[in-house]
């Protein structure tokens, strides 16, 4: 057998076996995070929740998830993912249950911090996974088509829990009760089947055979580089690096956007005359229009090679989208045009940003980086959504409490432009202690 149908056929069979249920993961993941937003139209007046109150809340899920997320992905790399992904979603799949008890301001804040703390190290960990398995052309693809199931999770989730929503008073329970529970039992029963599904390393996959398994470590092991911005360092040096701290702020942008949309978004379209249902509905339509686009990005990133303006754009364009939603004039078809390229082009962003991370990132300081850049970016994306929470409660206006991630997003777009070009001008480092085993290559 050639080595491309080789290729072929080793990246076909990890495509099939993983993507799909790592995408059913994610896609419960966003969805249990974010389901708050449509819930909130009736539980906020039911357990007496002001806007701050909401607002301080719904940050509290990325405190728990910037304070955990570091130590969960480094025990993923001594777990396993097998054990250690099943145990997150097991955990954070009855925090979500749990959420359903939720009866004034203080339930709500312990419930949004505990279910922050069960999920933490789900998303870095999936991303520091992939790289075991998948070689460096297909990397920036593969995180944009697990991705998709961020977008799918509002665009199929969204009617979801509008429909959960109108269950209200069956079996004694109110319609945002039963958005907890009808969504947090699937997550419990996925966590389990990881134990089945997942296999932790490329060497012990019994569904690669013995050929495709060497093709896949020597593939692996050629493409390691010599030279990182970010080489292998303790985990104190590595959480002070100057690169590091700049890719956190890049990635800010986009988690501040999908968060504080994910939280007020619903709120933005009712402030239009709708019906909860109805709010529901219409705030499915930027994530679906993401879903559909969002791969082109990706692809034209991998084919190229080119990470630097594929990861600035989609940031600039975001922050446009948020300046227009401004002055969008009280139309509500220009406002979800607006907020659909807003959501298209951060979707965009997922895929040559970790790509690029990557490429910044020794393998040693791969777990720790990564799940240093997405919590401590999870951590500022918690402060804008209380702020915004803040700004609407003495402002009156929601829209401007989104007016900061204007700001944010055009700071990491011209800071990952001129991140890459430091990147690429430093002197040569020390070459970096590799860590066979995190690349799946037998000793």
């Amino acid at each position: 057998m050639e080595k491309t149908a080789i290729e072929k056929a080793t990246i076909r069979k990890i495509t099939i076996r993983l993507i799909p249920f790592l995408m059913l993961c994610y896609f419960f993941s966003m969805l249990d995070r974010t389901n708050i937003g449509v819930a909130a139209l009736q539980m906020n007046a039911d357990v007496g929740l002001s806007t701050a109150a909401y607002g301080l809340g719904g940050s509290l899920f990325f405190v728990a998830y910037f304070l955990f997320e570091v130590p969960s992905n480094l025990a993923m790399q001594k777990f396993g993912a097998r054990r250690w992904m099943g145990r997150i979603m097991v955990t954070w799949g009855i925090a979500v249950v749990l959420m359903a008890l939720t009866r004034g301001p203080l339930s709500f804040y312990f419930l949004r911090f505990l279910l922050g703390a069960a999920e933490a190290g789900f998303f870095p960990g999936i991303i520091l996974y992939l790289t075991y398995w998948y070689p460096v052309r297909y990397r920036a693809q593969m995180i944009t088509v697990f991705s998709i199931a961020n977008a799918l999770s509002s665009f199929i989730g969204s009617p979801i829990t509008a429909s959960l929503m109108l269950a209200d008073g069956v079996l004694g329970l109110t319609g945002w009760q039963w958005v907890f529970v009808g969504e947090g039992i699937p997550t419990i029963m996925l966590g389990f089947a990881c134990f089945w599904v997942l296999t932790d390393r490329p060497q012990t996959a019994s569904w690669l055979n013995d050929e495709e398994r060497a093709w896949l470590a020597e593939r692996l092991q050629s493409e390691l580089p010599k030279d990182h911005a970010v080489g292998h360092m303790p985990l104190g040096r590595l959480l002070r690096n100057p690169y590091v701290w700049a890719l956190i702020l890049v990635c800010s942008g986009a988690s501040s956007t999908v968060a504080a949309l994910g939280v007020w978004q619903p709120q933005l379209l009712k402030a239009f005359g709708m019906s909860n249902f109805q709010a529901g509905i219409i705030n499915a339509i930027p994530y679906g229009i993401a879903a559909a686009l969002m791969m082109f990005w990706s692809i034209s990133s991998d084919r190229t090679g080119e990470r630097r303006w594929h990861t600035a754009l989609p940031l600039f364009a975001v922050a446009l989208g948020f300046v227009g939603v401004l002055f969008a004039g009280g139309s509500l078809v220009v406002t979800v045009v607006l907020l659909s390229v807003i959501m298209l082009a951060y979707s965009s962003f997922k895929g040559p940003f970790w790509a690029f991370s990557g490429q910044v990132l020794s393998p040693t300081t791969a777990a720790a980086g990564i799940a240093a850049i997405n919590g401590t970016s999870n951590l500022i994306a918690a402060g804008m959504v209380a702020a915004v929470g803040t700004v609407r409660e003495s402002t009156g206006s929601l829209v401007m409490g989104l007016m900061p991630l204007v700001g944010l997003c055009t700071m990491g777009g011209i800071l990952v432009l001129f991140l890459d070009r430091r990147a690429r001008r430093r002197p040569p480092l020390e070459p970096a202690v590799i860590d066979q085993q995190n690349l799946g290559v037998a000793s």
